[in-house]
């Protein structure tokens, strides 16, 4: 049943959807790559349903295709989509860590000071995997301390498309680390309370991203 759920109350669709979905972002899967239903099952450790049903959550986050009689694939990055992503990231994104900062981190402070601390901790040693890995993290954290639903699952839809964006361009793409720390002061003004500068550095940091990106391509 795709209500089932795991020792942790996680149900099995859910905890296919959180898998896939971070495969997908990280291009562990890359595009285009046929999706099988019975490899991803075995894998995963779900039956068939929820993991059709976690399938259906990603189409909808623009992660992978289904064709009639030909099956399933991972979405196509697209390097067209920066404009319009980056345009509606510089929009919601400061709204986001305005609100954020209006309750200083919220439910989430601690979960964002947490990750704060790794941030700072950031040597410039560590993988572009790890890294990335990191950088996503902050950016979900950051979206859950905005204590608006729908404002988040808006963003981590979109996080995921640029990063997927970030993976496929990384090896031409300035110092990962660099990028890192400018979420310190972000996320800094976020549980100091301070809403103009959390909105004034997260749309500064958008913008960082899309130049970086426009540079290489």
């Amino acid at each position: 049943m795709t209500g089932e759920a795991g020792t942790d109350g996680e149900t099995l669709a859910g905890r296919a959807y959180r898998v896939l979905r971070d495969r997908l972002v990280l291009l562990d899967i890359g595009p285009g790559e046929p999706l099988s239903e019975s490899l991803l099952a075995d894998e995963i450790g779900v039956g068939r349903t929820p993991l059709r049903e976690a399938l259906k959550r990603l189409e909808a986050d623009h992660l992978v295709v289904t064709y009639p009689r030909r099956g399933t694939f991972a979405a196509a990055v697209d390097l067209t989509d920066l404009a319009e992503i980056s345009e509606i990231r510089g929009a919601l994104v400061p709204l986001a860590a305005r609100r954020a900062a209006g309750v200083r981190g919220g439910g989430s402070s601690v979960a964002l000071s947490a990750v704060l601390e790794k941030v700072r901790a950031v040597t410039g040693e560590e993988s572009r995997r790890d890294l990335m890995e990191l950088d996503l993290s902050v950016h979900r954290i950051m979206d859950r301390a905005a204590a608006s639903p729908y404002l988040e699952e808006t963003l981590v839809r979109l996080d995921g498309l640029v990063t997927r964006l970030w993976c496929l361009l990384i090896d031409r793409l300035p110092v990962m680390s660099d990028h890192i720390r400018e979420h310190i002061p972000l996320m800094e003004a976020i549980l100091s309370g301070d809403e103009a500068a959390a909105e004034a550095l997260a749309r500064d940091h958008v913008r960082h991203f899309e130049t970086a990106v426009r540079t290489v391509l």
